[in-house]
């Protein structure tokens, strides 16, 4: 049986919780590579072993992802009564207890299906708003065959649309809350994924003349724009240049053309590599996978095709050719470098088309459906002398190689062509602490947690330790006490407040801004001598 991971296994309590006090139809927000499908294996597992009678059916719309979560399922229980219902697997066990199917091969017989009592749909933000899509249509009629009574997750790293905002939020919505969310900065910081570097680019495509289209930019005009030969030519060059040394390369062009002439750009320098568009026929498409997984084939350009439910955790450089104004397809395609593999130790992204500056951090984008008058703008950067890496303009030191940047000098600020890819990298100082302070905090509807206040000077910062919630907050205050003493960690904030003269006091706390308000992200003790 898989062990879960700490954040795997409080995914699944979050919804034995949500269920426990809610009647809504919840969503889990987990980053890209962290595990969703070990997560719905385990959550079925349980289901179904507390309740026998329960069934469950499994959504997606790639047949490798349908393969990815029915493995899974039988890695963690290889007497699972479970089936497959996919063209493209060429499977239709139909009246299996626990059915994996792909929404294209089934959305047409709700009636054939009967009696479910639950539907998860992994990659959920793919669901429209209205009624109109294969998604909304079968649930519906699958709704109404089981009078009213049918429960659907979503499992998602992007819970938003760009047509719609935040997919629980708003009228005619689908998903009621989010039950489970854990951060994409936690699990790089944890080791969980690989850190990903953006690199200052010298060439940028041009889309100053594009047109936008529900809130996208018009495809064919996207790709006259940046299907340029000279510009294909310069951006390859720099890739290659920066490339080196580096085995797995993941290129996101503007379109089917576009990505064949990056492609035979990057073939004129000996680097091997193939194209993969939805006109790929599909064992053509899945033995270009295979070698390029296996390390066989150096580059991959593709359109459209490659943005989820694609796995390959050796990718170690990304290059961003496909100027996009929707957060979610920007944050998938910076998330297929973020797995974890032997030998990587972070994925280098290129942004050529000035996503990160359209869209902020990847751990700090708002999925909020902007008005027509929103328009982002670009945060503020600097290039390290050394590396090239894209820093927050404030930033005194390099996130990357840790060269410390001069003192600025005073004049007008001026507005640079892209931002950072995580919030780290933008304004983070350390303070010194001077004396720290304990308090029960209380939360109307929520458990207690201890307020911990850092005195810094004149300024103080404070952070909030959840001994008393369940999943994944009490393993965040389990590790928050353990850096801080050895005694027996509390089960409630009275007890930890009457062991807090046990804690060591930190010597300095990292603070960054978080909108109006700071959050701690590291801290730093005084040496043991």
């Amino acid at each position: 049986m898989m062990e879960l991971r700490p954040y795997q296994r409080a995914a699944i309590e979050a919804l034995y919780d949500y269920f426990s006090a809610s009647s809504g139809n919840p969503l889990v927000v987990m980053p890209t590579g962290t595990g969703k499908s070990v997560v719905i294996a385990g959550f079925i597992r349980e289901a179904v072993t507390a309740h026998p009678g329960t069934r469950i059916l499994v959504l997606t719309h790639v047949k490798e992802l349908i393969a990815q979560n029915f493995q899974a399922l039988l890695r963690a229980w290889p007497d699972a009564p479970a089936g497959i219902y996919s063209a493209g697997l060429s499977r239709r066990d139909l009246h299996a207890q626990v059915l994996f199917a792909g929404i294209q091969s089934i959305h047409k017989r709700a009636a054939k299906v009967q009696r479910c009592d639950l539907v998860l749909i992994d990659e959920a933000h793919l669901l429209g708003r209205t009624d109109s899509g294969m998604y909304r249509a079968f649930l519906k009629e699958l709704n109404e065959i089981n009078t009213g009574l049918l429960k659907v997750v979503g499992f998602t790293a992007t819970p938003y649309r760009l047509d719609s905002g935040m997919l629980h939020e708003g009228k005619d919505r689908l998903f009621t809350d989010i039950a489970y969310d854990v951060p994409v900065l936690d699990m790089i910081q944890q080791g969980y994924l690989s850190p990903v570097i953006p690199k200052q680019t010298t060439t940028q495509l041009d889309v100053s003349g594009v047109g936008t289209r529900g809130g996208e930019f018009i495809a064919g005009q996207l790709e006259a724009a940046v299907d340029r030969e000279d510009v294909t030519k310069a951006a390859v060059a720099e890739i290659v240049q920066h490339g080196e040394g580096r085995g797995s390369w993941l290129m996101f062009c503007s379109g089917v053309a576009h990505a064949r002439h990056v492609r035979d750009a990057i073939r004129e320098h000996g680097v091997t590599a193939e194209t993969v568009t939805g006109d790929t026929p599909g064992p053509e498409r899945d033995g270009i996978l295979a070698a390029f997984k296996a390390g066989r084939l150096r580059c991959v350009t593709n359109a459209n095709v490659l943005t989820t439910g694609f796995d390959a955790p050796g990718v170690d450089l990304v290059a961003l050719l496909r100027p996009t104004k929707s957060v979610g397809l920007y944050v998938q395609m910076v998330g297929r470098g973020t797995r974890l593999a032997p030998g990587k130790d972070d994925c280098l992204v290129l942004d050529f088309a000035g996503n990160t500056a359209r869209h902020g951090p990847i751990d700090k984008v708002d999925g909020r459906k902007k008005e027509k008058s929103e328009e982002p703008g670009e945060a503020p950067i600097k290039v390290c002398p050394e590396c090239q890496t894209i820093n927050h303009a404030a930033a005194r030191h390099c996130v990357s190689c840790g060269y410390g940047f001069p003192p600025p000098e005073v004049k007008v600020a001026q507005t640079a062509a892209t931002n950072a890819l995580l919030s780290t990298q933008m304004r983070a100082e350390w303070c010194e602490v001077t004396g720290v302070r304990y308090a029960r905090h209380e939360k109307p509807g929520k458990p207690a947690s201890l307020r911990v206040t850092y005195q810094c000077g004149l300024a103080s910062h404070s952070e909030w330790v959840c001994f008393e919630h369940q999943g994944y907050p009490r393993q965040k205050a389990e590790a928050w006490w353990r850096r801080r003493t050895d005694a027996p960690i509390p089960g409630t904030v009275e007890a930890a407040l009457a062991n807090t003269p046990a804690l060591r006091q930190p010597a300095a706390i990292q603070v960054r801004p978080v909108g109006q308000y700071t959050e701690i992200s590291a801290v730093r003790f005084p040496e043991v001598a």
